[in-house]
């Protein structure tokens, strides 16, 4: 036996440490590959014809002279696919829901601008759009409510018929004796509060390539979802294949923002075309597509009032909330995505005794909601935050002492809210503290009070909140949805080079997963980092993935890679104490060498592997063990994330024109993997909160039609409309989860279009104005002002 002496230097852990994102050379180089990039030979493209109308009866397709369009191979329509696929249902356990079937094709009758009615399949994209263009679809339109109070109304037109309402999902959440609080109440504050319609945008379009091998009778469906797992198990069931002849693949993906979260039509549509035609099927959505037809966020109306006793105690809060959900339940979320998750995280980190949240999620002819950074809070923490802030300035008191009056306290943790979510434990107070302390907040009233005393108006606005991350079993289980979202699977193995792959479930579209999963790996198994590859965003590297959403991904993730690592570590340092003839108890790895603390001998981890796997004889056959282990992590809880956002604003008072001055995030995320990355996301995250406070909107006209169908009419944040963003780092501890991390990739979209709405308040406060409806467009200031006298009225539209 040959054992070498290595002069064993320690790095220091990499958790926690700034490390570059190890997938950056390949993207910043050009060499990623996205699925546009993907060009099989003989494959064909897919255009699509959408439906033009909100609601209507089809009554025939002409194609007219699409054939004679060169390179036109097929058109079809819904009855061409009707024993090709089956339905996607988005079933849930929850009472007095109703689940909707997701066809590739619009049947019978379209239900938004934007449904794909009929499919052109031609050798080029060109082609295809150019044969679109002589089908005519004869429609017979039919009424319909394009916005949510109208259509949640009894005689309202159905879209569904055979669910007999547009009232598809109703939910109340209670506790205590909500109407004697507000009975005692000293201080009582209300308002109608909206956030109207966004859309994720991300930087690459929906994209899906379908590919049939007919030796093996199997699919593979390359795609820009971040749900790979689960789009593979559903469209098992819609194609009618086993999971070992399905495979879904997510390569690199340019963004998600929850847009690519859930199962298309299209998706359906490109396997079930490639399995009839026996070719590659591939279909890019545009960015009118995108904009039009991609799953959409928000659209909720929340009527709520807030309880205070004098001395400013919060009693009691209550809130009825009628979310528009479009035209669809969404798959696999359900039509109680958005809606439900309004109503149970509206207390937020605040002590709250009696409490009432009732829901209606309603069908409108717009495309379905759906999952967006954030899902719900956005909206319930601008409604709750804008609350605070009412019932501070009623009382004269200070907003931030208001706060840290009823935020939990550390001692209080965990503590059950009015909803039933429980806080396992988070920095509620240190974040409020932190924040008010890196903006110096005393010295920013000062200047906000003379800035006003020069005719400026300023605003200073914050929000607090909390929210849910790395959700574990239990609570995915309540809404009774066809997937488990409460798990994660890591599987690590060592080959006999030494090299080590490390396959997960979740699917990175930008957040450098391949690098924080990888600098946990280093840690608990001793190993390199140049020496993992981290694999991800295929549906066949483990037993049962999901993807990646709900900021999970390094809470789960790492948990699961925390508990493959240490089984592995075990297994190396096992098969070394033989080799080396030494106790286990004495011997530790890192930087892949292990090292005994009691004498001067060392192996590689490669010498280890090699004598493991390509040595025969060296290792007895029953002590011997291959050097993989498969972990699933179950977080239970999940883990609370809290955050406090600081804003300083200016309206100018003659074009109303907001512009942000100063910004401020404390956020505690538990222990921090790569601080880098962490800022990244902050900062990114508040830029989109900043979008959907001032400048992003989806809209829809009385016909139905979406009249912001580009980026010249649907406006994103850019550059200049960001400022720096001050950022404060609190690693609470969070002992009951491996790993301590919390997820934090959602924070910035939900405490941002709230602290503005507050600051824009503050700004116009002196006119009689409040901010109750985002964004707070200058068109919508000057209908306030117009329209003081009411201003609620407004900026309801």
């Amino acid at each position: 036996m040959s054992l070498r002496d290595h002069s064993v230097e320690l790095r220091p852990k990499l958790v926690g440490k700034r490390v570059k994102r190890t997938e950056d050379p390949r993207l910043l180089a050009g060499v990623g590959q996205y699925v546009d990039d993907m060009a099989p030979a003989g494959m064909v493209h897919v255009a699509l014809r959408r439906s033009d109308q909100p609601h209507a009866r089809i009554l025939g397709i002409d194609v007219g002279e699409a054939f004679s369009v060169p390179g036109v191979i097929a058109i079809y329509d819904a009855t061409d696919l009707e024993s090709e696929v089956r339905p996607a249902i988005p079933t849930s356990r929850m009472p007095d829901y109703y689940a909707t079937p997701i066809w590739p094709l619009a049947r019978g009758k379209v239900r938004y601008v934007g449904e794909p009615v009929v499919a052109v399949v031609a050798e080029s994209r060109y082609a295809a759009e150019d044969a679109l263009e002589h089908i005519t679809i004869d429609y017979d339109p039919l009424p319909f409510a394009i916005r949510q109070v109208d259509a949640v109304k009894d005689d309202a037109p159905l879209l569904h018929e055979e669910a007999g309402t547009n009232t598809i999902i109703r939910r109340e959440f209670k506790r205590g004796d909500v109407d004697a609080a507000f009975e005692s109440a000293a201080v009582t504050v209300k308002g109608r509060f909206r956030m109207t319609r966004k859309t994720a945008v991300a930087m690459e379009n929906r994209s899906y390539l379908a590919e049939w091998d007919p030796r093996k009778q199997a699919l593979t469906l390359y795609t820009s979802s971040n749900i790979p797992g689960v789009i593979r198990d559903v469209l098992s069931e819609c194609l009618d294949l086993p999971g070992t002849r399905l495979r879904v693949v997510a390569p690199d993906v340019g963004g998600s923002f929850g847009g690519k979260g859930s199962l298309y039509g299209e998706e359906i549509l490109v396997c079930a075309l490639a399995r009839k035609l026996r070719r590659p099927v591939k279909f890019i959505s545009d960015r009118l597509e995108d904009l039009s037809a991609t799953s959409q966020a928000f659209d909720e109306l929340i009527e709520a009032e807030l309880a205070v006793t004098q001395d400013g105690l919060l009693i009691g809060l209550r809130a009825d909330v009628i979310g528009d959900v479009g035209a669809y339940s969404i798959y696999p979320w359900t039509a109680a995505l958005e809606t439900v998750q309004v109503v149970s995280f509206l207390p937020g980190p605040y002590r709250l005794e009696h409490y009432r949240g009732r829901i209606r999620g309603v069908l409108t002819p717009k495309p379905p909601t759906g999952p967006y950074r954030g899902v719900g809070r956005p909206s319930s923490t601008f409604a709750m935050e804008r609350l605070i802030e009412m019932a501070a300035r009623k009382l004269g008191m200070d907003p931030v002492a208001f706060r840290r009056k009823n935020l939990v306290n550390a001692d209080e943790f965990p503590y059950r809210t009015a909803s039933g979510i429980i806080w396992d434990k988070s920095a509620f107070q240190e974040c409020l503290a932190g924040a008010c302390a890196h903006a110096d907040y005393p010295n920013l009233l000062i200047e906000r009070d003379e800035a006003r005393r020069q005719g400026r108006w300023i605003g200073i606005g914050l929000a607090s909140y909390a929210e849910l991350t790395g959700i574990g079993s239990r609570i995915s289980v309540a809404p009774g949805m066809p997937i488990n979202t409460g798990t994660e699977t890591s599987k690590i193995e060592i080959d006999a080079t030494g090299a080590i792959t490390a396959a997960f479930g979740i699917a990175s579209h930008g957040q450098g997963l391949e690098t924080t999963l990888a600098q946990v790996i280093v840690d608990e198994l001793g190993c390199r980092l140049e020496d993992i590859e981290v694999k991800h965003g295929d549906s066949a590297l483990v037993p049962m993935s999901s993807g990646t959403y709900a900021s999970r991904s390094a809470v789960l993730g790492g948990g699961a890679a925390t508990l493959a690592a240490r089984v592995v570590k075990a297994k190396v340092l096992r098969a070394a104490a033989y080799l080396m003839e030494q106790d286990v108890d004495d011997l530790d790895m890192h930087d892949g060498i292990v090292t005994s603390k009691s004498s001067n001998r060392t192996m590689t981890l490669g010498e280890v592997a090699s004598a493991v796997y390509s040595q025969m004889g060296r290792i007895p056959r029953d002590r011997r063990e291959d050097l993989a282990a498969s972990e699933t992590y179950d977080p239970y809880l999940g883990t609370a994330c809290s955050s406090t956002h600081l804003a300083m604003v200016e309206v100018d008072p003659e074009t109303y024109g907001v512009k942000v001055l100063r910004y401020v995030v404390a956020e505690d995320c538990g222990k921090i993997i790569n601080p880098m990355i962490v800022d990244g996301q902050v900062q990114g995250a508040v830029a989109q909160g900043i979008g959907a406070a001032l400048l992003e909107e989806v809209v829809h006209d009385d016909q139905g039609q979406a009249v912001a169908a580009s980026l010249a009419d649907y406006l994103v944040p850019v550059a200049s409309n960001i400022p720096d963003i001050g950022i404060v780092h609190i690693e609470a501890d969070l002992p009951d989860t491996v790993g301590g991390f919390r997820g934090m990739g959602e924070g910035g979209t939900i405490g941002a279009p709230a602290a503005i709405a507050n600051a824009v308040s503050d700004a116009l406060s002196h006119l009689g104005l409040s901010v109750e409806t985002l964004p707070v467009t200058p068109e919508r200031i000057f209908r306030m002002l117009q329209a003081r006298v009411d201003p609620a009225d407004a900026v309801t539209g």
